[in-house]
């Protein structure tokens, strides 16, 4: 039997693609990777997959239908991690949840017609629920992973006040957690413009007032910061580097507690600061 390799964008819609390319040609990968991720074995056929939407949209639909929204919900933040093998753990993933759940018949159902595909009928024995299974134990590994990285994302972000009356955050997280962040900060910033750049995946999250979206882009170009921002940042640092006790000064802790990555972009944790004239500065 021919050892198969799939390789994808990297997107979630990209990612789907390649799960239904497997089931509609009747092959089962053994890889299912980024392009720049995939290490061929010798002898293995690689193959591209092109992104496509609507068989994106058809996989989502049989996922939700079959395994739940949960299930689906679960496949898409997973999908969001940096792991080198994390297309193949989806895709074993999706294959044994849509193995053990089997089509249900609709008939009798009170919300038949109504459920659009997201009917949530049998979820007490969800895939989800089989930690042990060797196809699903890496899932949630992957998983609780890019939860952990959001988690952090939430403690250490630090928003800037821009010209223009919008606020600007920017983050290197170790998986792309900006959609996964803007619910969450869309919720309580509902009456202000902002955007969370993600520096790493180069991806932007911009929230208007009314709705968020993502933007994909390679350069930035920012207004200044607002005065009245150059001054609180000043007055920030200056307060963290008074009330700092040099006796007690313990670097590897301070590591333990926020990894060193986060630190170019926490304003107390900055050498220097823009516009520390404005408020003045003791080092």
């Amino acid at each position: 039997m021919t050892d198969i390799a799939y390789t994808y964008d990297g997107s979630l819609e990209g990612l789907l693609s390649a799960i239904f390319t497997a089931y509609a040609s009747k092959e089962d990968p053994s890889d299912i990777a980024r392009a720049e991720n995939l290490q061929p074995r010798l002898g293995q056929e690689v193959r591209d997959v092109e992104t496509s939407m609507e068989l994106a949209l058809r996989v989502q639909k049989g996922i939700c239908r079959t395994c739940g929204p949960i299930a689906f919900d679960a496949v898409k933040s997973t999908s969001l991690s940096d792991d080198p093998a994390t297309g193949s753990i989806v895709y074993r993933f999706v294959r044994y949840a849509m193995a053990k759940h089997k089509p249900h018949d609709c008939a009798g159902c009170t919300r038949r017609m109504r459920c659009g595909g997201l009917c949530t009928r049998g979820q007490k024995n969800s895939a989800l629920n089989d930690i042990a299974h060797p196809s699903v134990a890496p899932f949630h590994e992957l998983n609780r992973t890019v939860y952990n990285e959001r988690h952090r994302m939430m403690q250490f972000l630090r928003f800037e006040h821009m010209e223009g009356d919008v606020w600007f955050a920017q983050c290197n997280p170790l998986a792309s957690v900006v959609p996964l962040l803007m619910d969450w900060f869309a919720g309580r910033f509902n009456t202000q413009a902002f955007m969370i750049y993600d520096e790493v995946h180069r991806i932007a999250g911009v929230y208007e007032g009314k709705d968020w979206y993502l933007v994909k882009t390679d350069e930035l170009v920012l207004p200044e910061r607002s005065a009245e921002e150059r001054a609180m940042q000043a007055a920030w640092k200056r307060f963290y580097d008074t009330v700092a006790v040099e006796a007690r000064y313990n670097p590897e802790l301070r590591r333990q507690f926020m990894p060193k990555r986060f630190w170019r972009n926490i304003t107390e944790m900055k050498e220097t600061l823009p516009g520390r004239e404005i408020a003045g500065s003791r080092r």
